[in-house]
């Protein structure tokens, strides 16, 4: 195993930008978003042309209303300084609800009704009707669907993976992924056993985990994460810290990891071996880890491969896909990451691109550096899954075939 220094300057250090106007909007997205997600369902399915009922119409804005107000009020003593889980479970179910509501209100209010007035169905009420009824069935069907999903454990995704650097020693090498655990306000101490299981059952030589094991410190979400412990590998279990780590004392959630067995790769690398031949695993910490101000965390690149032979392929652990730059600047083999659930509730999916090279899936980079970016194991907030499965990943490493002479 080679240990790295952390006395270089890290490769993540870049100069602040000015703030465009832009990042000046954001500041009040908490404070639109809610009136959006809320006001606009409240007028498709009960202010354009329904005429409703005086009574259902005023107990339907009185519903909409509690929303508007109760979600960021749940959230805000869910996540905020009081961390009241229960809280945490309503605000982020509302939340997920809202967003399924909102997306299927606009989506149907539109084009449902477009197409029924195209083939002229029904009269203007019947139509407003139709389409209120459209969306409430909808937005049901897909909370429902995507609760299961969340909550269930992840269908193994199987794929080959070829380097044409790693030597032929190691050609099937058999690395299994997991990544975005977060373990949080609801208890998924089972669920979390259930996985390792399932990880058990590939035969792995290589486990990595690359980051947001949990919602909240290592204490508090200890008992969901002791199943990690139990998770085997013929040559190494390894871990990197995600952005969430680090919004609850991170070098917690570092220990605890130690503590059960895993090796966190803290901007640095150990050697696999076999048949003769070499594979550099390496990580780095998450591009977050500088700014969150805790003493000696950082994404330094260079001091992860300190030491390391250049001429030999390198996996890298690093949790946020958008690290790829920088992997394929220093010809990175492949770097292996979560961060964005795959969108975890659709259209989300479109919002997570602005932000990261890839959604899901293996992507190239450059000339050599394969990008693998899982959907996820677990969810973080709402949870529900719409479109976007969750994931256990087996990846088989493939070396380049040996050429033969005719």
């Amino acid at each position: 195993m080679t240990d790295t220094s952390n006395a270089r300057p890290a490769d993540s250090e870049a100069r602040a930008p000015r703030q465009s106007r832009l990042l000046r909007l954001m500041r009040y997205l908490p404070l639109i978003a809610p009136v959006l997600l809320w006001a606009v369902p409240c007028g498709v399915l009960l202010y354009t042309g329904q005429h409703w009922p005086l009574p259902v119409t005023l107990l339907g804005t009185a519903l909409f209303a509690l929303g508007l107000v109760g979600m960021p009020l749940a959230m805000a003593r869910g996540h905020g300084r009081r961390q009241q889980d229960r809280a945490a479970i309503v605000g982020d179910t509302l939340l997920g609800a809202s967003w399924v509501l909102f997306t299927w209100s606009v989506l149907l209010g539109v084009l449902l009704r477009l197409a029924l007035v195209v083939a002229g169905a029904g009269e203007g009420q019947d139509r407003a009707r139709i389409v209120t009824w459209a969306v409430l069935g909808t937005t049901a069907v897909l909370l429902v669907w995507g609760y299961a999903e969340a909550r269930r454990v992840p269908r193994v995704r199987r794929l080959d993976v070829h380097l044409p650097r790693l030597g032929a020693g190691l050609d099937g090498l058999r690395v299994v992924l997991i990544t975005d655990t977060h373990y949080g306000p609801l208890d998924r101490t089972r669920w979390s056993a259930r996985v390792c299981e399932t990880v058990n059952t590939l035969e792995a030589d290589l486990v990595c985990h690359t980051g947001d094991i949990a919602d909240g410190t290592a204490e508090r979400r200890r008992a969901q994460a002791v199943p990690l412990g139990t998770v085997a590998a013929t040559r190494a279990r390894v871990y990197v810290t995600g952005n969430h780590e680090y919004y609850s004392e991170a070098q917690g959630w570092v220990d605890l990891m130690g503590e059960l067995g895993w090796e966190p790769l803290r901007n640095r690398h150990l050697l696999l071996e076999r048949g003769g031949d070499t594979l550099v695993v390496a990580g780095v910490d998450d591009v977050t880890a500088e700014s969150s101000g805790l003493a000696g965390h950082r994404a330094h690149l260079a001091g992860a491969l300190n030491g390391a032979d250049p001429d030999l392929p390198v996996l890298l652990l690093a949790h946020q896909p958008k690290f790829v730059d920088r992997a394929a600047a220093k010809g990175i083999d492949l770097q292996l990451s979560g961060h964005t659930h795959g969108g975890q509730i659709w259209p989300f999916h479109y919002l997570v691109r602005t932000d990261q090279p890839a959604l899901a899936g293996l992507s190239r980079h450059g000339t050599r550096t394969l990008l693998y970016t899982s959907r996820g194991t677990g969810f973080w907030g709402p949870p529900f899954r719409v479109f976007a499965p969750s994931e256990i990943t087996l990846l088989v490493l493939r070396s380049a075939p040996v050429s033969t002479s005719p």
